[in-house]
Formats: C-alpha cells, sequence, structure tokens
C-alpha cells in the first residue's frame, strides 16, 4: 500500500482512531480544536479532502464528518504491525489464572477463549489442538458386560476420545488389560495406518480394538480444524454496529454451520503472526462487515489451533491483537508440555 505524506497519515490515524473510539463521524473541525497539528483548520479540510479522493474515507452525508473506509482500516492496521502484547499487569493476572488449569487442556481452552473475549471486548474463538495426523498416546479398556467394554483412546494433540465396544466372546478385565498394555506398549506414537500394517498378527478381540482405534484416527484427520469454543457472543451484539440489526442474524446463521471456520480462514492463518482480515477482504459474504484477527497457537508440526478476535471493522485492533498474540502464546505453552 502506498504510503501518505507524514501529516495526512496523522489525520487519517486520528479519524480511525476517535471513530473506533466513538463510533460517530468525525469532523474535521474537531480534530483541528482537539489536536496541535500546527497547521490552519482549510488544511486539515484540504487533507480530509484528499483521503476521500483516495478511498480512505468516506462522509454518511453531506454535512457529516469522515468515516473510515476499508482501505483506511488496513493502512491502520499495517501502521501498528503484530508485535503488540497486553499490558504486562493483565498478562499476568491471566498467567496465574491459567496455570491453576495446568493438565487440563479443555478447561485452559475454556479459560483462555472466555478471557480473550473479555481483553478483545468482541467475540473471540479459539479451536482445540489438533495433530496433522493423528497418533496413538494411550489406550484403556474398561469391562462394562460380559461381552461390552469402553476403549478410553488418547491422541496425541487431540486428547480423549471414547468408544463402545462389542466383542463375540466374553472378555474378562483382565483380558482387556492385558490387551491394553499391549497396545500400548507396540503402538504408542503410531498412526492408523502403521497398525492397520500389523492386523494379520493379532487376534480377533485385538483387530476389534484396532479398527476402532483406526476409525476414531480416520475421523480426527479429515478434522480441518478441532472442536471450537466460541464466547463474547454479546459483546459482539452489543456493538453500535449490530445492536437490534438485522444483519447480526447472518453471522448467527454462520456459527451454526459446522464448516464456517474453513470458509472464512482458507490458508491465511500462520503460526507466526496474527493475521487481520478486514470487511470485504473475508472470503464469506456474511462477515463482510466484520474484522478477524486471528492466528495459530500450540507446536508446529506436532499440535496446533486457532485463535482469533472476530468484532466490528471499528473494533480496537490493537486491543485485539495484542489479546490474540497474549493468549496465543500461553497456549502454545501449554500445548508444547501436553505434547
Amino acid at each position: 500500500m502506498t504510503s501518505l505524506e507524514e501529516r495526512r497519515e496523522t489525520i487519517l490515524k486520528i479519524i480511525v482512531g476517535e471513530y473506533i473510539s466513538r463510533a460517530a463521524p468525525v469532523a474535521s473541525g474537531s480534530i483541528a480544536e482537539d489536536y496541535t497539528l500546527e497547521v490552519s483548520p482549510a488544511t486539515i479540510r484540504n487533507d480530509v479532502a484528499y483521503l476521500e479522493s483516495e478511498g480512505y474515507i468516506i462522509h454518511p452525508h453531506h454535512s457529516a464528518g469522515s468515516v473510515p473506509t476499508d482501505k483506511a482500516y488496513r493502512y491502520y492496521v499495517e501502521l501498528l504491525g503484530n508485535a503488540l502484547d497486553l499490558p504486562e499487569g493483565e498478562q499476568y493476572f491471566f498467567y496465574q489464572l491459567f496455570r491453576e488449569a495446568k493438565d487440563k487442556i479443555e478447561q485452559q481452552l475454556r479459560l483462555a477463549v472466555f478471557f480473550l473475549a473479555r481483553f478483545a471486548h468482541n467475540l473471540a474463538i479459539i479451536t482445540s489442538p489438533r495433530a496433522p495426523e493423528s497418533r496413538l498416546k494411550h489406550l484403556d479398556l474398561v469391562s462394562l458386560q460380559d461381552f461390552v467394554a469402553l476403549l478410553i483412546l488418547v491422541l496425541y494433540g487431540v486428547g480423549v476420545k471414547q468408544r463402545i465396544l462389542s466383542f463375540d466372546e466374553v472378555i474378562s478385565q483382565d483380558e482387556l488389560t492385558t490387551l491394553s498394555n499391549k497396545f500400548n506398549a507396540i503402538y504408542v506414537g503410531t498412526t492408523g495406518s502403521e497398525i492397520l500394517a500389523s492386523e494379520p498378527k493379532l487376534s480377533p478381540e485385538e483387530k476389534i480394538v484396532a479398527q476402532a482405534v483406526v476409525d476414531i484416527m480416520e475421523v480426527e484427520n479429515r478434522q480441518e480444524y478441532g472442536r471450537p469454543y466460541i464466547e463474547g457472543l454479546r459483546l459482539l451484539l452489543n456493538q453500535p454496529e449490530f445492536y437490534q440489526s438485522p444483519r447480526i442474524i447472518t453471522i448467527l446463521e454462520l456459527l451454526e454451520t459446522e464448516s464456517w471456520l474453513a470458509s472464512v480462514l482458507g490458508q491465511r492463518v500462520s503460526m507466526e503472526k496474527a493475521e487481520v482480515i478486514i470487511g470485504e477482504e473475508n472470503r464469506e459474504e456474511a462477515l463482510q462487515d466484520f474484522s478477524l484477527v486471528v492466528g495459530q497457537y500450540g507446536v508446529s508440526g506436532k499440535a496446533s489451533g486457532i485463535i482469533g478476535v472476530l468484532g466490528p471493522k471499528r473494533m480496537d485492533y490493537s486491543r485485539a491483537i495484542s489479546s490474540v498474540n497474549s493468549v496465543s502464546t500461553l497456549l502454545s505453552e501449554s500445548v508444547a508440555e501436553y505434547i
């Protein structure tokens, strides 16, 4: 994006900042009165006119003040950069709470999405971490009835999965424990295809367990993203842009679909930095009145999840980016310990 002359850039930052704060058009006169720019009001009006001619601002009405366009928000975000973090006090507060949930990944995710929404004052989204390809970490078999057992399967970077298994013969808890110990000794760290390759060597009961494990892994491998945790919808609905607006029905319908996250994100998410997707940059038409600050957390190549903030284009980008960065760092540390 072409850089603006310094004074015009300053005026654009003022307009965007004021509009983010007040959700009301920004008058040229108020810029002259409230900010010391050491130029005349006429010069400010001329600069505002230039910004309008270049597509950075619009005027809802002839006599109204300036409202930023998507182009203005993009320019503003590029000036902010991505190396932003929450103030140390807030980081420490969240860190202390977060560590109390250590070794409980689901509890950590619920806590993280709750505070991310409140840090950013908008809708927060975090998906559970998942590995590029499922690998067995541990399994247990618990007898329920003579022919029935509960499979408790732990996968690297995914978590715990359960399935009820039926056997053709009566099988005791001692036999199930022996079978579990064998699987844990042989197959820890293996993929579904590696387990299937050894199937001819397995007993009928072991084949039933192996097939169940493989089926669960295949389902996980087909998932593009882990389980989504969403918090802060009320914060989003209370924004002036969407309060009692029929447009919010569209976003609610979108959030109810299973594939919405993939359609919104595509391949844009990076492990290195938060991405900011503004207005019409969103692939999903229903989200073109919104902006999305999104990143990835976890350990590259092992297990990762998505973290993001969805809000109006008038969102506080500095706050949203710093919130995503700070929460992402803690979640990445947690995943590193978990895997």
